[in-house]
């Protein structure tokens, strides 16, 4: 086991922690913050297996995820915009918090790997994330009061 291995334990292990238990319990808006949440934390760990694993596939499937991911929860926050509107999720330090860790584990992965054709997809693959989970918290919020409209 190498440290990349390790962080990507700890990593998923406290995300996907948090993101069950945040699912399983409490009102509507925690579950879904935590299903947003769960994409934004199982893609890091993806690009840090990947690196350390060495299989170049696996950043296949975190471009995938960083794509889908968001995607989901805004399907969820369009269905549930009704629900969601008496009582809106507010969970800006939670989304900052695991943009930040995505952000962390990009540039470290894109300082290890040097210039080429895999830091440019790790740098997509960076704003696909950050970029989506911001737009999708702030579409669980109702920070898109006209798409509810029609």
């Amino acid at each position: 086991m190498n440290g990349w291995i390790l962080t990507a334990t700890v990593g998923l292990g406290a995300g996907v922690g948090a993101t069950v238990w945040g699912v399983a319990t409490g009102p509507l808006r925690r579950r879904v913050v935590a299903q947003n949440m769960s994409s934004a934390v199982a893609c890091p760990g993806l690009l840090l297996l990947s690196q350390g694993f060495g299989r170049p596939a696996y950043l296949d499937l975190a471009l995938l995820l960083a794509l889908l991911g968001p995607a989901g929860t805004l399907v969820f926050a369009r269905l549930l915009a009704d629900d969601l509107a008496a009582d809106p999720p507010h969970a800006r330090a939670v989304t900052l918090a695991v943009a930040g860790y995505g952000a962390v584990v990009v540039l470290v992965l894109c300082a290890v790997t040097g210039p080429g054709r895999t830091m440019a997809k790790l740098l997509v693959i960076g704003a696909l994330l950050i970029g989506g989970n911001l737009v999708a918290s702030r579409a669980l919020s109702g920070g898109f009061a006209a798409s509810r409209r029609g």
